[in-house]
């Protein structure tokens, strides 16, 4: 079979959606389960944060709502500015890239490959590692 355009690039992109269907169920059962939880599953009381993380998050001018996620950057009208549409676009693609990538994600590396001793998700687990710290340390602050 000749490959064209992404798929001579390699594996990664090689992917056969007729036999993998059961991926599309599974995103479509991600978003309704984050609709539903979002939706009817939160709790009436603030989230109970750290002084020390609030004085944080104001240094980077995000302000502190009670919420799990800040309404000022998870919101409708932030989506809809260019830096957010960005910000969203961006980490979409660069979850699904990585995830492909790694052959898994986060979760599955460090709970499962790392509970039967697998030296790849070790290995995948303090690169997630290390990428949370300098996007935490060194890009946010940046973006913000």
């Amino acid at each position: 079979m000749q490959y064209t355009g992404s798929r001579k690039m390699g594996e990664l992109f090689n992917f056969d959606w007729k036999a993998q269907r059961w991926n599309l169920l599974f995103l479509l059962g991600s978003v309704i389960g984050g609709f539903i939880s979002a939706n009817w599953l939160q709790p009436d009381v603030p989230l109970n944060l750290s002084q020390h993380t609030i004085q944080d998050l104001q240094k980077i001018n995000i302000r502190f709502d009670g919420n799990i996620v800040p309404l000022q950057l998870f919101n409708w009208d932030f989506l809809a500015t260019g830096k957010g549409l960005l910000m969203f676009l961006r980490g979409g693609i660069l979850i699904g890239f990585g995830t492909r990538y790694a052959g898994g994600c986060t979760s599955g590396h460090a709970i499962s490959g790392l509970s039967n001793l697998q030296l790849p998700s070790l290995i995948a687990v303090i690169g997630f590692f290390i990428g949370g710290l300098i996007m935490t340390h060194l890009i946010f602050p940046l973006l913000f």
